[in-house]
C-alpha cells in the first residue's frame, strides 16, 4: 500500500468560471491560473503522483507550456491515470476536502464524484468529498480564493 497526498490553492478573480471537480459552478469568480485551475482535481493529481513516487503536477503539466494553457484539468488527471495504470498500480480510495468560504458545493457533489470516477475508470465509491469553510478565517475565508486537499490510497506497484 501507498499513500499519497495533494494540496492546491488558486486565487478567485472576476470574469474567470469556477470549475471544481470538472464541474462549472455558479459563483461571481473563478479561480486564476494556467489550466482550468480546478484545485480539487489539481489536489487529487498530487496525491496520486505523491503515491507513485512521481513529483507533482508542476512537473508533467508546467504552467510555462503553452499545450496545458486553459485545458480541462480533468485531462491532466486522465493523463495522471495512464500513468499510474502503466505502472501497474490500483486505487483503494481517495478522500479530499474542498476549502471555500462560498459558494455552497453539495449539490454540485455528486456530478464531482462522477466526474472523476470516470476519469480513473473505477466506482464512485471510491471517491469521498467534503467542504468547509474557514468561519471567516484566511484568504478562503475572505473569498480570496479556494483550496483543497486530497489523500490517495493504492497498491501494486510497477515493481
Amino acid at each position: 500500500m501507498r499513500v499519497g497526498f495533494g494540496f492546491d490553492a488558486h486565487k478567485l478573480v472576476e470574469k474567470r468560471r469556477l470549475v471544481l471537480g470538472g464541474v462549472d459552478i455558479k459563483f461571481h469568480s473563478g479561480l486564476s491560473g494556467h489550466s482550468d485551475a480546478d484545485v480539487l482535481i489539481h489536489a487529487i493529481c498530487d496525491a496520486l503522483l505523491g503515491a507513485m513516487a512521481e513529483g507533482d503536477i508542476g512537473r508533467h503539466f508546467p504552467d510555462t507550456d503553452p499545450l496545458y494553457k486553459d485545458i480541462s484539468s480533468l485531462e491532466l488527471l486522465g493523463n495522471v491515470y495512464k500513468l499510474f495504470r502503466t505502472k501497474g498500480f490500483t486505487l483503494v480510495n481517495i478522500d479530499s476536502t474542498i476549502v471555500a468560504q462560498g459558494p455552497r458545493l453539495v449539490e454540485y457533489m455528486p456530478a464531482m464524484t462522477a466526474n472523476i470516477a470516470r476519469t480513473l475508470s473505477c466506482n464512485s465509491s471510491l471517491i469521498n468529498i467534503k467542504a468547509t469553510t474557514t468561519e471567516g478565517l484566511g484568504f478562503t475565508g475572505r473569498n480570496e480564493g479556494i483550496s483543497a486537499y486530497a489523500v490517495a490510497l493504492i497498491k501494486g506497484s510497477e515493481e
